[in-house]
């Protein structure tokens, strides 16, 4: 998992009135959980860019006031009009301890299925796993070269000894479905 540092600062006060006005100054509200305590701290609008609108899952380097914290995204909140950044909740990396997330599900090769005419479906964008943060991969690479049309890779099929994936066996995450051009390319051959 690759990681990002963030410069941030301590709220002195927490509610709705200094948070309105944190947010006029560019700031975004933020609080820290799943350590020892609740630290309320903001950080620059602008300093979310590369964390927020990237498909990439971080592990970030917290430096709140000069104390060093890991974390990762855990909720982030947007304004329902402007779509701004209004709140972040970071939850605190512990050595040894195991933390879920949401890691993005990456498509590997060429797939006979799509060769012969299916349509790829990716039914899962994202995969939620359980494991420590610094064995987890930045992206879950599915293969799916030898994928024929019908079939489907499921969570089943994806082992790790780094993690463990947080859903159904049997809950499908790409498959070949066949079009109506390899539905009716059997019946030409009659």
């Amino acid at each position: 998992m690759e990681s990002i540092a963030l410069k941030a600062s301590l709220r002195k006060e927490t509610g709705k009135k200094s948070s309105k006005e944190a947010r006029q100054n560019e700031l975004v509200p933020c609080v820290l959980y799943g350590g020892a305590e609740h630290v309320t701290f903001q950080v620059c609008e602008a300093d979310f860019r590369n964390v927020v609108y990237t498909p990439i899952v971080y592990l970030v380097q917290l430096n709140i006031d000069g104390k060093e914290y890991q974390a990762i995204l855990k909720d982030l909140q947007f304004d329902p009009v402007s779509d701004k950044l209004i709140h972040v909740d970071f939850l605190e990396v512990l050595p040894g301890k195991p933390v879920t997330i949401e890691l993005p599900v990456k498509i590997v090769g060429s797939s006979i299925g799509v060769r012969e005419g299916g349509k790829m479906v990716v039914e899962k964008r994202k995969l939620k796993v359980k494991g420590l943060a610094s064995k987890l991969p930045g992206e879950i690479a599915i293969d799916v070269t030898s994928l024929a049309v019908g079939k489907a890779v499921k969570v089943g099929n994806l082992k790790s000894e780094d993690y463990e994936i947080v859903a159904s066996p049997d809950t499908p995450v790409v498959s070949v479905r066949p079009t109506r051009a390899t539905a009716g390319a059997p019946e030409a051959k009659k």
